[in-house]
């Protein structure tokens, strides 16, 4: 298995409205709930987890390719559009 160095985002160091619509995605993609687990048969599907740590709280977003809600996608596409703009 491949396995990526986690990306780190500190939003104290973005502007208050970029910081604000990450938060507002993230509550959304927390509103969706956990994603269903991946299907046995696709063991190929590529997996994201995306871990939130807010005042000490501790947050673990887990989607698949195949089963990921509508608002884990936009917070993944948000995410991966940040850190390819770096």
């Amino acid at each position: 298995m491949l396995q990526r160095p986690p990306l780190v985002l500190d939003t104290t160091t973005l502007d208050p409205a970029i910081t604000k619509e990450l938060g507002e995605l993230v509550a959304a993609a927390v509103a969706a709930g956990p994603s269903p687990p991946r299907p046995e048969g696709l063991r190929d599907a590529m997996s994201y987890s995306i871990s939130i740590q807010d005042q000490g709280r501790d947050t673990v977003l887990t989607g698949a390719d195949t089963v990921m809600s509508p608002a884990f996608v936009k917070l993944l596409v948000w995410l991966q559009r940040h850190f390819r703009s770096r």
